[in-house]
């Protein structure tokens, strides 16, 4: 109950952290004060938000609004589409299969359907408690922010100060560290998830799809889950180009592998460079584990948490080493030929 109230403004509030903190520091840098320049940094995110209210959030809510209704049909047509080429007797299996899928699909949508309505109609109270959860984490995640921005580079020292003095270098090592992986991260994924966004708004401009700002949003938003997000975000475009006709199916899937080809050579490599080198195989049983334990949240907060245990494993094994000794090899005594040592060894 605690992690329900306190989680979404923590949450919000870390993330506009590692977004706007190093503007900060930079604007620190030329001689202005931290608090000005988290003054200045929030009226600027607020008119970028009112902004964003006024003209976007209407687009996103009317494209939302008719792929909403219009779905079933475009499910509908693609499906047709496909069963119509099933029809060779050889393909006779897969055409039951995918009439079987879709008969469940459709139940377990009107089944889904129906309990939602029921779980709406008889717990109002929950939905209202949630509501009013989500206002109050919104409105206090800016006064978290504030402060984490004004003293939150502080943060080290204060901690360290728990520990002995002879621990205290070590433990603030650990802890710079670990802010440093996990902002890298946090902020290369969501500025790689930005532009991912913009890339297919504007394909999908390019090539006339419909509801080009919201599937570009999809995108974006799909893309903060590694490997997997792109191609989850490829699945409504795709099915709303199938719809429209076989060109512009084509033409969806061009402008998938062109966005493909400049994330993965240009776009990942500039913004997130190695910083975490971690394995695109470690990454998938990461997402897997953290998706199965902890569901959604898992899934997006998984590598930045596996960043952070690798860092306290990494920092505690060196400590190992210094503590027992006999991992570093001794480099041999050159000599001579005649069994002398060299010059070097006689100064």
């Amino acid at each position: 109950m605690v992690w329900q109230i306190v989680g979404l403004p923590v949450i919000l509030a870390g993330v506009g952290y590692y977004l706007l903190n190093p503007l900060v520091d930079r604007l620190e840098k030329y001689h202005v004060g931290r608090t000005w320049s988290i003054l200045g940094l929030f009226i600027l995110v607020g008119l970028l938000l009112v902004w964003g209210i006024g003209s976007l959030i209407p687009m996103v809510q009317r494209q939302l609004t008719t792929l909403i209704a219009e779905w079933p049909h475009y499910w509908r047509d693609v499906t047709n589409t496909v069963s119509m080429w099933l029809q060779d007797d050889r393909l006779s299996g897969l055409k039951g299969q995918l009439d079987q899928f879709n008969q469940q699909l459709s139940d377990s949508s009107s089944s889904a359907v129906s309990s939602f309505a029921q779980s709406t109609v008889s717990s109002v109270g929950g939905i209202v408690s949630r509501v009013v959860a989500i206002a109050v984490g919104v409105i206090t995640a800016p006064f978290i922010l504030f402060y984490l921005l004004r003293d939150g580079h502080h943060l080290p020292d204060y901690l360290a100060k728990i520990l002995p003095i002879k621990h205290r270098e070590s433990a603030k090592h650990l802890l710079v560290e670990m802010n440093r992986q996990v902002s890298n991260y946090v902020r290369g994924q969501l500025i790689v998830a930005f532009i991912v966004a913009v890339l297919f708004y504007v394909g999908f401009m390019i090539i006339g799809l419909r509801f080009a700002l919201l599937l570009g949003i999809i995108a974006g938003v799909l893309n903060l889950v590694p490997y997997l997000g792109s191609f989850l975000a490829m699945v409504p475009a795709v099915v709303v180009a199938a719809f429209i006709s076989p060109w512009m199916l084509v033409k969806v899937l061009i402008v998938f592998i062109v966005e493909q080809t400049l994330e993965g050579r240009f776009i990942s490599p500039l913004v997130l460079g190695s910083s975490l080198k971690i394995h695109p195989l470690t990454i998938i049983f990461i997402l897997l584990i953290s998706g199965k334990a902890f569901g959604v949240l898992g899934v997006v907060l998984g590598i930045p948490g596996y960043a952070v245990i690798r860092v306290i494993a990494t920092e505690s094994f060196r400590w190992y080493r210094q503590f027992v000794g006999g991992y570093d090899e001794e480099t041999p005594t050159p000599v001579t030929e005649q069994g002398e040592t060299t010059p070097d060894e006689k100064n």
